[in-house]
């Protein structure tokens, strides 16, 4: 695999396990940005675990290095590192390039995000045009080299972008960080609707609370307090999208496109964190037969109740 030109100084290695020259029997060719930690490296580990070849990117060389390392031995998969700056305008092309350039590309999964949470009357223009350019330009500058081979090769490779629940509801000092994933969501659906037509698909997974510990993510007694408030008890796990992601890049996705999947403990739907309450009806209206409020009923049922009967032969 050749080293992607760019501005920045980015290395390449390949690293192939034995007894998979050429790779005959594989799932696919993946790329996945951001695998050098949390829920891009779930991502990597799930798809060679199941038979893909991946590609990783990272900007951190050792941690992307450990992270393919680890993969290889577990797997005996075919993995490859790009290492480079996603905010750099022309890395997110060359890197497709550059996997592309070593075997066609069956998947590209753009995880990788930055996340610096800041409070809205402190960003700085640096710092806005760093979140959107890592977290929506790099998704799409990637995307349209895929889709611009893919396109002219006849082949139809699946795109998964990892978006996020901030992209519905913002919380403080996510200004920059939602507003790039409510772009990324729409940039998910209108990708999906201009490339449909040449067979790509293009989805995104919207994860919630996921157990993945970081500096502008700690899991702190305040995390764990509000993840209990989930609709489903506990938090998700990388590996929980990582699933999500393999289904919505394989076959039994093949009619799924322009589409955000929830991965959230059902955070999405509703919340418990609202405390159940029926204000007294003081209004003279009359609540509804089956409402809150409504009088008991009296008198016989108007049928009986349901029973089994035999079906006959």
């Amino acid at each position: 695999m050749s080293t992607p030109e760019s501005s920045q100084t980015a290395t390449t290695t390949s690293t192939v396990a034995p007894g998979h020259a050429g790779h005959p029997g594989r799932a696919g060719h993946a790329l996945v940005t951001g695998a050098g930690s949390g829920i891009g490296a779930a991502i990597a580990r799930d798809l060679a675990a199941h038979g893909w070849e991946v590609t990783g990117v990272d900007v951190r060389q050792d941690a992307l290095d450990a992270v393919l390392a680890e993969v290889r031995e577990r797997t005996g998969a075919p993995v490859h590192a790009l290492v480079g700056d996603l905010g750099d305008e022309t890395f997110a092309r060359d890197a497709v390039a550059a996997a592309w350039e070593h075997r066609p590309l069956d998947a590209l999964v753009n995880a990788a995000g930055v996340y610096p949470a800041i409070p809205f009357l402190e960003i700085t223009p640096a710092q806005w045009d760093r979140v959107q350019h890592v977290n929506v330009r790099a998704v799409l500058l990637a995307t349209q080299e895929l889709g611009r081979r893919a396109t002219a090769a006849g082949r139809t490779p699946a795109v998964v972008n990892i978006t996020s629940g901030a992209a519905r509801a913002a919380r403080p000092g996510t200004a920059h960080y939602s507003t790039s994933k409510a772009a990324l969501t729409l940039l998910t659906q209108a990708s999906a609707v201009e490339l449909g037509p040449s067979g790509i698909r293009v989805n995104a997974v919207a994860p919630g609370f996921v157990d993945v510990d970081s500096p502008v993510n700690p899991v702190t007694p305040e995390y764990a307090d509000a993840v209990r408030r989930n609709v489903l008890p506990g938090r998700a796990e990388p590996g929980d999208i990582a699933s999500a992601v393999r289904f919505l890049l394989g076959p039994d996705a093949r009619w799924v496109s322009g589409t955000t999947l929830s991965v959230d403990g059902g955070a999405s739907g509703g919340t418990t964190a609202l405390p159940q309450h029926w204000p007294t009806t003081t209004s003279t209206q009359q609540p509804a037969a089956d409402g809150p409020g409504a009088a008991p009923t009296t008198g016989t049922p108007a049928a009986t109740s349901p029973h089994l009967s035999e079906v006959p032969a």
